[in-house]
Parts: C-alpha cells; structure tokens; sequence
C-alpha cells in the first residue's frame, strides 16, 4: 500500500472512530468533537477510560497496535458499564463496532472511577500475558531478537547451534513491512504450521536511525534477497511470494560494502584491488587436495578427527588424491603433520571453469566460486553506466529492489545494444540505496552473494552482537553438548574468546542473595 493508501486508510479510521463514539466522549464530560481530532482523540480516550496516555503511542506501532485495540475496545465498554463476559465477546466479535450500539443507544452510565484492577484471576493473568506480548514484541522487533546459527557457513566464526542475540538498534531497527502478522514469529506460527501472517497491506519502507554503518568485515543477519526467485522452490515445486520482511533470515559476513570493487581471484576476495583484510577471529575454510601415503590414511576418519565439516571427494584413486571442501588454518597445521599425508596444495577452480549458477546466473560471463568478478556493488546517490554488458549484474536491482518491492513499476529491458527502462532508453542509472556484497567463511558450503547477489540495504535485519549459548548436538551427554567456552561471549572482537558466564552467575547469585536479605529485613 502507499504512503496515499496508507493515509486514506488513516482518514477512515478517524471517521470511524468519531461515528462511533462522540456521544460517549460527551457522557463522559468531554467535548464531542475531540473524538474527531487525529491523536488527540486517542489521549483522550485513554484518560476517559483511566489509562496512561502512552497507550497511544502503542496504536501506532506495528503488530502491537493488533493487540492494543481488543483491549481498548474492551477497556471502553466496560468505561461504561458494560462488564460481562458477553458484552467483551461481542466488542471482540465485532471488531469494536459493537461500542457504536452503546453509543446511540445511550445505555450505560460513565464509570470513571472505575477500579482497573483485574476482577479475577483468570483476568489478571490473561492481563499480564497480553503486556507481557506487548513488552516481548517491541523488544523483538526494535531493539534484539534470539537468532540460532542453523548452517556451517561461516565456521568456525560462528558454528551450527550458537544461540545469538542479533541486535536490531545498531544500523537502525526496520519498521515492519506487513502490517498483520502473528507475534514474535517469523513466517509460520509453530505447532499449526500456518502463515504467520497476510500479504497485505504492505507498510512502506521506514528504517529508525542506526548509529552504526555497515563495515566490511562485520557479520550481518539479512533476509534472504532470493527467497522468492522462481529457481528457489520447494519440493512440491511451490513458489512462495514474501514480503521482505517475511523472507528467510541469512548470517553471513559483508565482505563489500556499498561503493566497493569487488572481485575473487584464485579463492582471494579483493575489494579495490587489494586482498581482504580478516578479522583475527574469522577462520576462513578453503578447499585442499590432500595425498595420502599408506594404508593409515583414512580421509573419513582424519576429518572427525580434526573437526573438519567438509566434503571430500576422489580426485585420483590411483594416486590416494583427495579433495577436502573445507578446511579452515587451524585444522590445516594439524593435518600437515600427519605421518600419513604426503602433501596438501590449495585448490580453487581456474577461471577456464564456467558455472552457470554463479550470479548473474546467465551464463554468459566465465565466472564461479573462486574466479569472480570484478563487480561494483551500488552506492545510495551513485550514477553508473549501463550497459549490456552490465544490464544483467543490475537488473534485478532496478526491478525488484528498486521497483516492486518499494511500490515502484519498473521494468528494465535490453534492444540490441540499447537499455530500456520503462520503454526509454537510458545509458546511465542512480540508485536509491546502498547494497552489500555478503559471503560464508566456509567458503566451498556457503549459499552466498557469489550464488544470488547483492544484498539490499531494506533486507538488512541486524548485527550478531553476543552468544548466549552454544550446543553441539553432535556430542554424547548432556553437559558436554553445551560449548562452555562460547556461551556468553560477544561475536566480534579481537584474540581468544572471552566467556562472561561467571560474572554473570556472580551477579545473579548476588541479586538473589539480596533479595533474600532484604526479604528477611522486611519481615523481622
């Protein structure tokens, strides 16, 4: 919907709001026309019916106005007097048309010393689940959200079963794109195994303010920019349309960043012609081809025994050659000194290997995972050439993430050795925001940019700031699943991880402790 339908819509429920309850606002000691004054209608509402007047502020914040208004609607029949359990189904039941009968039917009398207090149990608590919801999803959505590391894409950085906190404030939370949906849950709500939500209407794209940019070398968590590309289905051949927001959630580590040059050459990322820089933690995992020397050299059982998560494959049986996909520098020195490997050499594709599921996934650049590029990854307020040699590499941008997903038609075509966009032929475009060039540390098992592209800066989620815990679930016994060593310890930094369990037990054995105190204090 845009920012017209979306004010139309607002227009509405304000005309609605009035037709519904001007007469109450009067027997309530206010002014009827106060019920027609955007926002301020809603303040005054909230001190007719004896709530803060931030309550308004909660109407207008996305998925937790869904739940606001049931209760406001109850809170307002029973403001005047309307109390039983039939009254609070029908105002539910009728989408909160059931106060327009109250309202010209002049029953009820104004109870504005009413108790607010739950007049039950069951009230009390179905009260402090709903706030408690409300509390959740605005920490959810706007500030940090529990994230689970499901792949090994970018081990050892990160490995399967780290349980994350990704914080949402660091490059500015994204207001939710769809307006109805399910909370505190991604795209389907578990047990039921349903939508979590509706495809409209669609919230225009609003970021609050970060105070943090992007950097190269930062793990990101983003929605996954191809979920809905017709070459990614479901076994059932199923083709799912999301909104951004709805997409599937990836973690991986921007290694380009807006305005950048990026190209791989023999498995090197350079960004502007010179080699990326790595963190001291990233542990990047390449491909080796190993030679074995005697009947000890089992390849199977040398990669359980140096934790390697890689494929390995025949490259000559004559020879003992294998292929490791995968070994990060840390498994590298142990594998060398091995008494039954021969040799290790590094090994990438050559640029003679065409792979035509690189990016742009057209076939006609010679292109795969280790000889890539180069590529300029688009910039906010940047002019470009464009050209058919290019028109492939930003096509997708100008039409989907320039175009329909922002409520824009275009539709960028090539004639001969002429671009069109919209049916007028350009030779150069500007783009509208940044886009980032986002890559797995394992590098031969990671879906990543090199396979589907840029990513744009309205599918970015958040920053991984801290590992809360951490379970190898293919370890026996309960204790040694949790990797004691990780839980509590942040996701960027330099030098060994630092754990900062401990202080936390301390500090949770000190506050029960005085708890405890002050709880004996009281009652000598």
């Amino acid at each position: 919907m845009s920012l017209t339908g979306w004010l139309l819509f607002f227009i509405i429920v304000q005309v609605v709001h009035f037709g519904g309850t001007w007469k109450l606002y009067q027997k309530a000691g206010r002014k009827g026309w106060k019920a027609a004054v955007p926002v301020y209608n809603s303040i005054v509402l909230m001190h007719i019916i004896n709530r803060p007047w931030w309550w308004t502020l909660l109407l207008f914040i996305p998925v937790v106005n869904l739940i606001m208004l049931p209760v406001i609607w109850v809170e307002t029949i029973r403001s005047f007097g309307f109390m039983s359990r039939r009254d609070t189904a029908l105002v539910i039941l009728t989408l909160g048309f059931y106060i327009y009968y109250i309202n010209y039917t002049n029953k009820g009398q104004y109870k504005g010393n009413r108790s607010i207090q739950a007049r039950s149990k069951l009230g009390e608590t179905i009260s402090s689940l709903l706030f408690a919801v409300v509390a959740a999803t605005i920490v959810h959505t706007y500030i940090m959200q529990p994230f689970t590391i499901p792949t090994p894409s970018l081990e050892k950085s990160l490995l399967v079963g780290d349980f994350l906190f990704v914080s949402k404030f660091h490059y500015g939370a994204r207001i939710p794109r769809t307006a109805v949906s399910f909370p505190m849950v991604h795209d389907t709500i578990p047990l039921i195994k349903t939508k979590s939500y509706l495809n409209d209407p669609q919230i225009p794209h609003l970021r609050l303010p970060g105070f943090e940019s992007i950097e190269r070398n930062d793990i990101v968590v983003f929605n996954w920019p191809t979920d809905t590309v017709r070459m990614f289905r479901d076994r059932s051949g199923r083709h799912y349309d999301k909104p951004i927001d709805k997409k599937s959630n990836y973690v991986k580590r921007c290694v380009g960043i807006a305005g950048d040059s990026l190209r791989i050459k023999d498995g090197v990322v350079f960004v502007n012609d010179v080699p990326l820089q790595l963190p001291e933690r990233a542990d990047i995992q390449r491909a080796y081809l190993v030679k074995g020397k005697g009947k000890g050299f089992r390849p199977r059982w040398l990669r359980e025994r140096y934790g390697i998560s890689s494929q390995i494959r025949y490259e000559d049986k004559s020879q003992n050659l294998y292929r490791f996909m995968g070994i990060s520098e840390e498994s590298l020195k142990k594998f060398r000194n091995h008494p039954n490997v021969a040799s290790i050499t590094r090994y990438y594709r050559p640029r003679s290997y065409k792979n035509n599921k690189i990016f742009p996934n057209n076939g006609k650049v010679n292109w795969n995972i280790d000889q890539f590029g180069p590529i300029y990854i688009p910039e906010k307020g940047k002019t470009i050439p464009l050209t058919p040699e290019n028109f492939s590499v930003y096509q997708r941008l100008i039409e989907v993430y320039e175009g329909s997903e922002m409520g824009i038609s275009n539709d960028l075509s090539l004639e001969g050795d002429q671009v069109l966009l919209n049916g007028e032929v350009i030779d150069t475009y500007t783009f509208k925001q940044d886009y980032y060039w986002m890559m797995g540390d394992n590098r031969y098992n990671s879906q990543d940019s090199r396979f589907w592209g840029f990513v744009p800066m309205t599918h970015i989620v958040g920053k991984p700031v801290f590992i809360w815990l951490s379970i190898d679930t293919a370890a026996e016994g309960l204790l040694s699943k949790i990797r004691s060593n990780r839980v509590f310890t942040t996701v960027s930094g330099e030098g060994q991880r630092v754990s900062y369990f401990p202080y936390f037990a301390i500090a949770v054995v000190l506050f029960l402790g005085y708890r405890y105190y002050r709880k004996r204090k009281k009652t000598e």
